[in-house]
């Protein structure tokens, strides 16, 4: 039983009782305020662990009190109760500190859940400062690196973030580091000692995505033989990264959206539900409003999972950072292929920041691995770089053979066929380098070729090329 105080900040005096009881008898000391005025005073004579408030009520609104108390409190959780659809009040609330929201009418499971959580978190502020202490230098945060303003900004966003149980959409395009984003997160919340479980949703086919979400029984479908856990259920208390939602069978988004609602979901061929207690982070290489105008990601998941929004720019908009990535880098692969390589030429290193790196941080990384693999000393220098290197596979200047020429009248999709080939072209038909490139999924790209009716008889083993 917690002995935690939670403050209740509610105008309407039946519920504003109501809920000071219902927190009662869970085991919280509970006291009340009927605006954010009186709420604030209580707040500094009573001294609560948690603050659950109402977003609108008269003298001062629950905004203006999170606002204040964010300014005199580190340690107190807030928890905003909205009223139905107002997300932009939630992302704002979420922004400037609230712990978590939650809409009205009020689900009491939710709360509670809510509650226990948030205790948690309160019991464990000292321990989350260390964590994020031992995480936190001046140009890193976790795995993820970066001196430049770009990169500081998604470290404040991030610290920001990462002790609420919003939900969080992680943009940007492939290869800028969105699972590391979603890993860090998980690190600096109350839920890093439970499980953090990453899938995939381009990667799986679309026969065998529910299940491996949601889990099945034995016999749900035909080669069924015995009951699987689904990610949920393996994240459960822990964090689930949701990478390329974009590329979720819609069906399935549907029943995705419910147990984000619900806080239940039900096993493939079960009758009963499981409650599940899991934070969702998603992440997409799409422009989010695209994928939703577009049909392939549901609109009222797209809210639901943007309560906050964290969005990674490609390397050829922080360059300023790829120097410290290159010695980090240097010093991983030099250990995993255990080799003494500690330093790239100045020619080499005027490459790479000359280079737009299309692959973002993983081609930078793959470049790396490839060239301490082939160095027979301990500087890295141009011979070592892969044939071509630095050379864009794409231009378009009016006498390059090589290059994509458009003509007035060319549609979109006329030129966005003749770009994905080319770029096949230009990889010898490497169809992961090529979607790396591109800035799409290998799922997407399958899906384009056979739409453009290619086949690997066209040219193609249908085995990649080994980069």
């Amino acid at each position: 039983m917690s002995h935690e105080k939670v403050l209740i900040v509610e105008d309407e005096e039946n519920e504003r009782s109501g809920l000071a009881e219902l927190v009662s008898s869970w085991g919280y000391r509970a006291e009340t305020a009927c605006d954010g005025i009186d709420g604030l005073e209580k707040a500094a004579q009573w001294t609560p662990s948690i603050v659950v408030t109402d977003l609108k009520m008269p003298r001062m609104g629950g905004m203006e009190l999170l606002e204040r108390l964010a300014k005199q409190s580190q340690t107190m959780a807030v928890i905003m109760v909205t009223a139905q659809g107002s997300i932009n009040s939630a992302v704002e609330a979420m922004r400037i500190g609230a712990y978590d929201y939650i809409p009205k009418p009020i689900d009491t499971n939710r709360l509670r859940t809510m509650l226990q959580n948030a205790a948690t978190l309160v019991g464990s502020r000292p321990e989350l400062e260390t964590a994020r202490r031992k995480l936190r230098d001046s140009d890193s945060l976790g795995e993820l690196r970066g001196g430049s303003k770009k990169m500081q900004e998604i470290f404040r966003l991030i610290e920001l973030v990462a002790p609420s149980t919003a939900s969080v959409l992680i943009t940007g395009a492939s290869g800028t580091g969105k699972e590391l984003v979603a890993k860090t997160i998980h690190q600096l919340s109350s839920r890093r000692e439970r499980p953090f479980v990453a899938i995939n949703c381009a990667a799986i086919p679309e026969t065998l995505i529910e299940s491996e979400i949601f889990g099945h029984e034995k016999g749900a479908f035909t080669g069924a033989l015995e009951r699987r856990t689904g990610c949920f259920e393996l994240a459960e208390g822990g964090t689930i990264l949701l990478d390329e939602i974009g590329e979720m069978p819609v069906g399935t988004q549907a029943k995705l959206l419910r147990v984000l609602e619900d806080r239940k979901l039900r096993r493939l061929g079960s009758k009963v539900e499981t409650a599940v207690d899991v934070r969702v982070l998603a992440a997409t290489n799409k422009v989010p409003e695209e994928a939703v105008a577009s049909g392939e990601l549901r609109s009222d998941l797209y809210y639901r999972l943007n309560v906050f929004n964290i969005h990674m720019p490609p390397l050829r908009e922080h360059k300023e950072d790829i120097a410290d990535l290159v010695q980090v880098l240097l010093d991983e692969m030099s250990e995993k292929h255990s080799r003494r390589v500690s330093a790239v030429s100045e020619a080499v290193m005027n490459l790479f920041t000359n280079y737009s790196w299309p692959g973002n941080v993983r081609e930078l990384r793959n470049t790396i691995e490839r060239a301490i693999i082939v160095c027979e000393s301990g500087l890295i220098e141009t011979r070592h770089l892969p044939p071509g290197f630095g050379h864009a596979p794409m231009r378009t200047g009016a006498n390059d053979p090589d290059g994509v020429r458009l003509g007035v009248g060319t549609t979109v999709g006329e030129a966005e066929k003749m770009l994905i080939l080319k770029t096949l072209e230009s990889t010898n038909n490497n169809k992961t380098r090529a979607a790396e490139i591109l800035g799409i999924s290998l799922k997407t790209l399958h899906n384009k070729l056979k739409e453009y009716g290619t086949t690997p008889a066209d040219g193609d083993s249908g085995k990649e090329t080994p980069e």
